[in-house]
């Protein structure tokens, strides 16, 4: 008996001596596809008469929901049903909070003292997760919204106070964001976990940044496009800026948008191409 455990034990180690090697030295890039693409879309965002996307639709074909925090979009009871239907899919849930921007849909930069924007995050985050802990499930992470998002990958200062917000609500919780930026450094620094996010529908600068929502192009309308570049990113690790540079993301997620008015033919394609 004592043989027959000697011997699996040595059997066991010699596989894993086995798949170090091969890893090290044959960069085996099949596995890669051994990793499940997590696709995040930005939801709840309906506020009163104003309707954003198609959310009753996509849940079957999202893994991750970011839910509007009412600072952008999203009012109570739009809200609480995103909440709902992401806890029937078993979606992981994140807060989606922006700057106070209603008029501009939080796509318009604000120049907001840090104080003032730290109170402003805690009140959304906690909001958010207040609600879904009511109805039994679980808030994971904050991805921040629109030109929040983006100055964050920017500015230092920025992005430290959204951090610091964010653990003073819940230590717990993850940071999404722009991937190959430094927040995966200050995240570590920090010590808040960071998701790297990489878009399926938008067109980068070849500094990794987006391309502003102002300039043709920025959108990624067409699923054949955007399959494409969600293929490029996955199995390659990189995409072609707009300026026609190949630049490199390493993301562990995907966003679509849901006010992208083809978001749903995008999923359906993402979809059957990675299932």
């Amino acid at each position: 008996m004592i043989t027959l455990v000697f011997i699996a034990e040595h059997c066991r180690l010699l596989l894993l001596s086995m798949f170090a090697f091969a890893l090290k030295h044959y960069n085996i890039k099949a596995l890669k596809h051994l990793k499940k693409l997590d696709i995040n879309c930005d939801m709840g965002e309906s506020y009163g008469n104003f309707k954003v996307g198609q959310d009753a639709l996509f849940f079957p074909y999202i893994n991750s929901c970011n839910i509007a925090c009412g600072f952008h979009g999203g009012d109570p009871l739009t809200i609480e049903n995103t909440i709902v239907n992401a806890i029937k899919y078993d979606l992981r849930i994140g807060a989606h909070p922006s700057y106070p921007d209603l008029a501009g849909f939080g796509r318009r930069e604000m120049k907001i003292p840090r104080k003032e924007l730290f109170s402003i995050i805690k009140y959304q985050v906690a909001a958010l997760e207040g609600m879904v802990e009511s109805k039994g499930g679980k808030l994971s992470y904050v991805k921040p919204h629109g030109a929040l998002y983006n100055k964050m990958a920017t500015d230092l200062e920025e992005a430290k106070t959204v951090i610091y917000a964010i653990k003073e609500i819940d230590p717990r919780l993850s940071l999404m964001g722009l991937a190959n930026t430094f927040l995966a450094n200050i995240s570590k620094e920090l010590h808040i976990e960071f998701i790297p996010e990489a878009f399926a529908d938008r067109r980068y600068n070849s500094d990794g940044t987006l391309v502003s929502r102002g300039l043709e192009g920025a959108v990624i309308e067409e699923p054949e496009a955007v399959l494409k570049q969600v293929k490029s990113i996955f199995n390659k690790g990189k995409t072609k800026s707009i300026e026609g540079d190949w630049i490199n993301i390493n993301a562990e997620t995907i966003c679509i948008h849901g006010d992208n008015p083809f978001a749903l033919d995008i999923l359906m394609m993402l979809k059957k191409a990675f299932s």
